[in-house]
């Protein structure tokens, strides 16, 4: 039984999305759990026990500090990893937890092509290295949920899968973001997004970097042209997941 049974009994009120986190960890995830978990199933660990809003921003905060990896950030991901498997989630938090896989799956490289030439300020390689391969291990069983998922969720699984491309799921994204491409014209977030994820599953470094200029200088953030182009892709990725992020809390995409 998981030893915060106990203290599951008697809590004060809550959001209800936190009591689903908390059901969907009790039961997916066996003991000792990660130190994150604390603040699903202790009242006296968050200070903002019955705010929704804090709650989340704390939680997956609590995993990737300040979007920077740290000792602690790759115990956290199987967290994540459970909440995004597990159809008790909302949709909106499935997609966040796998936007968190990501980010924290490419935090060193993004944040090379950022501070390029210089290092970045609060690197802790070890952490990161550590933080991307526990992202990796559970990358496999992610994808594998693609066909049961919803648009929205397939997108940010889209982007883990160029993260750790593979001769199986790279070819995959061509049939399977078809639909997206088809609905989403270039220009549009959505659009720009799924055609960058195809142009990065052809591994054609010289196309990656064609498109990352083009893009680049059409809507997003730059990186110094002398930092590699692979941090530079995922650096840009990043922000253009963040951007169709946004765009789905307001509105649903279709398939």
């Amino acid at each position: 039984m998981n030893m915060h049974t106990s203290d599951r009994n008697d809590l004060p009120d809550e959001p209800p999305i936190r009591r689903v986190f908390r059901d969907v960890i009790a039961d997916r995830l066996a003991d000792p759990q990660p130190p994150q978990a604390a603040m699903l199933f202790q009242s006296s660990v968050d200070p903002f026990w019955t705010d929704d809003r804090f709650f989340l921003g704390d939680f997956y905060n609590g995993i990737l500090h300040q979007d920077t990896c740290q000792p602690g950030t790759a115990a956290g991901v199987p967290l994540l990893a459970a909440l995004a498997v597990d159809d008790r989630v909302p949709p909106q938090q499935r997609f966040k937890a796998i936007d968190l896989l990501f980010s924290t799956a490419t935090a060193a490289d993004r944040h090379l092509a950022d501070c390029w030439p210089n290092s970045p300020r609060h690197a802790d390689p070890e952490s990161e290295d550590r933080a991307r391969e526990a992202v990796r291990s559970h990358t496999p069983d992610l994808l594998a949920r693609w066909a049961v998922e919803c648009p929205a969720v397939r997108l940010a699984l889209a982007g883990l899968a160029v993260v750790f491309p593979t001769a199986r799921t790279l070819p995959a994204l061509t049939p399977r973001l078809r639909g997206f491409v088809e609905q989403h014209p270039q220009g549009t977030d959505i659009g720009d997004y799924v055609r960058f994820i195809l142009v990065l599953a052809a591994e054609n470094n010289n196309q990656t970097l064609a498109t990352v200029e083009s893009l680049t200088d059409a809507y997003w953030e730059g990186t110094s042209r002398g930092a590699p182009t692979p941090a530079r892709a995922l650096h840009l990725l990043g922000q253009m997941l963040n951007r169709v992020g946004t765009g789905l809390t307001r509105s649903r995409p279709g398939e």
